[in-house]
């Protein structure tokens, strides 16, 4: 029923006046191509999602999404760069993808992106694209419209109220609460995108002057910044689920701890993940989500096209949809994806406004109110050197 709605939501919307020729161009050059989204392929939901998204646009433009499931974003990147290595300009075998933070960095720094596209989107009338909005930088880097924003995320902790009474308050928390708990909570290796989240959020909780976070990194930087992070964590680590010799591989492991008993904190950059979990029988009913005092990091989830994509039509072509209202309603839905949208709300007309409110809800669901502020991403060289500096400091 929610997915006929959906669909019949999509079917009803028309591209803007000014834009209609030239989207049409693009429309009937898409026609008939397959996109292939390089996509993080570990969640199943998000996973469906891409599915149902190919289902759409076949329908309506005849233009296919084929998902190629990465583990690691840089492994699209690292193919990209090897086709401009080898000189292939065009025909590309990356049509689009899911980035963000480093790997984004890295492919605006070297040329690799097609662009900017955002602007020649119809359905970029609903983002708030003016200076400052998450729209608009991604880990500090201008966009310059050469990703388009699909999804919200933004970092929570989730605990079983059941043996929790009271989860930390704050980072500085999580220290006396693992002491008192010891062996009961634990976090994702750092080299898994959730684990250097969670050193992350403790490094703008910690830093001395967080402004500095927002410029690149330098060694004297760097130092100082991340001091005070680690005296925390050296305080945290032996009160860690084995002692803080071992971390789960990423968060799904870490939750399946949860659901087994055996620590009672774990991590996520999606909101809606826990009461998701929940409804599969991943996590028990008495999970619920929490944030730390001052709020958590968050940022936007982007797609962008590489500058040798062989779709590049097509791939606009899902871009434009995944901004779609009735699409972000859909991708909304608990029952779906439940990921926050990217949309200004201001933007919709009475009927998209209509299918946000009578969205489904849940116990472990938090209101965009529950989440607190957002933080904003270190820029993105911050993250690589954290995960390299916590390898060397805590993995010899």
């Amino acid at each position: 029923m929610r997915l006929a709605l959906a669909a019949a939501l999509v079917a009803s919307l028309t591209t803007a006046p000014a834009q209609a020729d030239d989207w049409q161009d693009t429309l009937n050059g898409a026609r008939g191509q397959t996109v292939y989204w390089n996509a993080w392929g570990g969640d199943g939901r998000t996973n469906a999602f891409i599915d149902w998204v190919s289902a759409q646009t076949e329908a309506r433009y005849g233009v296919s999404v084929q998902q190629v499931k990465l583990t690691d974003t840089a492994e699209a990147v690292t193919r990209v760069l090897s086709e401009k290595a080898a000189g292939r300009n065009e025909g590309g075998s990356v049509d689009m993808i899911w980035i963000n933070g480093p790997n984004f960095l890295a492919m605006k720094a070297q040329g690799l992106l097609h662009g900017p596209f955002v602007a020649d989107l119809p359905n970029a009338q609903f983002l708030d694209l003016s200076p400052g909005s998450p729209n608009v930088v991604d880990f500090t880097v201008p966009v310059d419209g050469m990703e388009s924003p699909w999804r919200l995320a933004k970092f929570v902790f989730s605990y079983d109220t059941a043996r929790v009474d009271a989860p930390p308050a704050t980072m500085a928390d999580f220290v006396p609460w693992a002491a008192a708990h010891p062996g009961r909570m634990t976090h994702p290796d750092p080299s898994n995108f959730i684990g250097a989240t969670f050193l992350k959020q403790a490094l703008v909780d910690f830093a001395p002057d967080p402004a500095v976070l927002l410029q690149p990194a330098t060694d004297a930087r760097f130092a100082e910044a991340t001091a005070p992070l680690w005296s925390w964590y050296d305080a945290l680590r032996p009160n860690l689920w084995r002692g803080g010799s071992a971390f789960p591989e990423n968060e799904s492991v870490q939750q399946q701890l949860v659901n087994d008993g055996e620590i009672d904190i774990a991590m996520n950059f999606d909101p809606a993940a826990t009461a998701a979990a929940i409804a599969e029988g991943l996590l028990p009913e008495t999970a619920r989500v929490f944030v730390p005092e001052g709020g958590t990091i968050g940022n936007v989830s982007f797609v962008a096209i590489p500058y040798n994509a062989a779709h590049k039509a097509g791939a606009m072509v899902v871009a434009n949809f995944l901004l779609d209202p009735a699409t972000q309603a859909h991708m909304q839905n608990i029952e779906v994806l439940g990921s926050f949208s990217v949309l200004a709300p201001e933007r919709l007309d009475a009927e998209a406004k209509a299918t946000f409110a009578a969205l489904p809800t849940a116990p472990a669901l938090p209101t965009l109110d529950d989440l607190g502020p957002t933080l904003l991403e270190p820029h993105a060289s911050w993250m690589t050197r954290l995960t390299e500096a916590w390898a060397a400091r805590y993995t010899r």
